[in-house]
């Protein structure tokens, strides 16, 4: 009977540890997906990787991604600014005082180096933006 009552304990153990090491796992793997970020608000600036510096960096004859690498900053009405960089050739035709809805992805706190700021912005809607009334 106690035998039987230790196994029990000790496969409860196992299930419990198995179960925060899978779950542990996936916040990993999953971080940026898991925090990303939806700002809405309107283009301040998107500004291009230069095509001749992009084209340096080729191996193979193949385009390099960072040949459609932008770095992109939107204000949301609050008047908080996020920047973020992005590999998405749809931000090629963002101009800037248009609005957007972005999704961006934060690095994750263990890359010490870019902890705290965003990569790969997903541009999910871009629109004109409502005009303010005038301001007296």
């Amino acid at each position: 009977m106690q035998c039987l009552t230790a196994m029990k304990k000790y496969l409860t153990v196992f299930i419990v540890v198995l179960s925060l090491s899978i779950l542990a796992m996936l916040v990993v793997e999953n971080y940026s997906y898991i925090f990303s970020k939806r700002v809405h608000g309107r283009i301040l600036n998107v500004a291009r990787v230069p095509l001749n510096i992009a084209m340096i960096q080729t191996s193979g004859g193949t385009i390099p991604p960072q040949s459609f690498s932008f770095a992109i900053s939107i204000r949301q009405e609050d008047g908080e600014i996020f920047t973020s960089s992005a590999e998405d050739r749809q931000w090629a035709v963002v101009q800037e005082g248009q609005c957007a809805e972005a999704l961006l992805f934060p690095y994750p706190p263990w890359q010490l180096m870019k902890a705290g700021t965003y990569a790969n912005a997903r541009l999910e809607r871009l629109f004109e933006c409502p005009q303010s009334p005038p301001q007296h």
